[in-house]
């Protein structure tokens, strides 16, 4: 994975799929480990086949057109939350073929995230990341062997989960095996430090800051965490500041989301469509 997704459109076009399997897994016997597994073969099989990215991506085909190719060629064959996503992702527009690639190894590892969370190994999955990329920088034989492309994948896989056996969840020993087996070009302690800062970023979408011109009660906290909840597809706690300078209304943050339903921020709208 290159990094951060650079354009606007990728980035919606993420944000969207995200959505998609956030609800998904919210779902009663939604497997995340495995839908991360899935989504991290698929994304495999997007770096390998420039045509497929190609497809994926042609502006000139129609978002259902790729969705039923999705749907012929992987249904039945990876979870259905997976399949759900990568449709999501097909049907989205994308500037460039590696942003759909990395954008499907992102929701890989979020799949994974949200596997660590239901087992209450969320907290341990950020430290263990963390302290494997380091172990890896500082180590030049480790990170020669992990970067060693001549050696079978299952011997590097092997590789990563001796020296975690014992020490670490089932989530950060399977984002170690695919580090150790697919890289995309990063070096290992690299890749595993952007995963970090993904779960990070997970941990605070869990948190709804909410900035209201009245204090709210207790039952109104009530209502827009389960009214939240039921958006996101998982549980949000509500952090609430009162300003008194907004004119009615609620401004709502999850992570990058933003949403204003504010009067100030209706009435800026308003003016600005009547200027121009």
């Amino acid at each position: 994975m290159s990094g951060e997704l650079d354009s606007g459109v990728a980035k919606a076009s993420l944000a969207a799929a995200q959505r998609v399997l956030d609800q998904q897994l919210a779902a009663e016997g939604a497997d995340a480990g495995k839908t991360g597994e899935d989504l991290f073969a698929v994304t495999s099989l997007l770096d390998s086949s420039v045509g497929l990215r190609r497809a994926l991506t042609d502006p000139s085909r129609e978002g259902s057109a790729k969705a039923d190719f999705v749907r012929r060629t992987l249904s039945g064959r990876i979870t259905p939350a997976a399949l759900e996503t990568v449709v999501a992702l097909a049907s989205a527009r994308w500037t460039a073929g590696r942003d759909l690639s990395d954008a499907t190894e992102r929701l890989a590892v979020v799949a994974v995230v949200t596997q660590a969370e239901k087992s209450g190994h969320l907290d341990a999955l950020e430290d263990e990341l963390f302290r494997f990329s380091r172990t890896i920088a500082g180590n030049a034989g480790l990170r020669d062997a992990l970067a060693d492309r001549t050696a079978p994948d299952a011997n590097r896989a092997s590789l990563a989960s001796r020296l975690l056996l014992g020490k670490a969840s089932p989530e950060t020993v399977q984002l170690a095996r695919r580090v150790a087996t697919s890289p995309r070009g990063l070096r290992a302690e690299r890749l595993l430090e952007d995963w970090v800062e993904i779960v990070a970023r997970r941990r605070e979408q869990l948190v709804a800051h909410v900035v209201s011109a009245v204090p709210l009660s207790e039952n109104q906290r009530e209502r827009l965490a389960a009214s939240l909840s039921r958006q996101y597809g998982r549980a949000i706690r509500i952090n609430v500041d009162v300003d008194p300078h907004l004119v009615g209304g609620l401004r709502v943050s999850v992570g990058d989301d933003v949403i204003d339903g504010s009067i100030s921020t209706r009435l800026d709208e308003a003016r600005r469509r009547l200027a121009g």
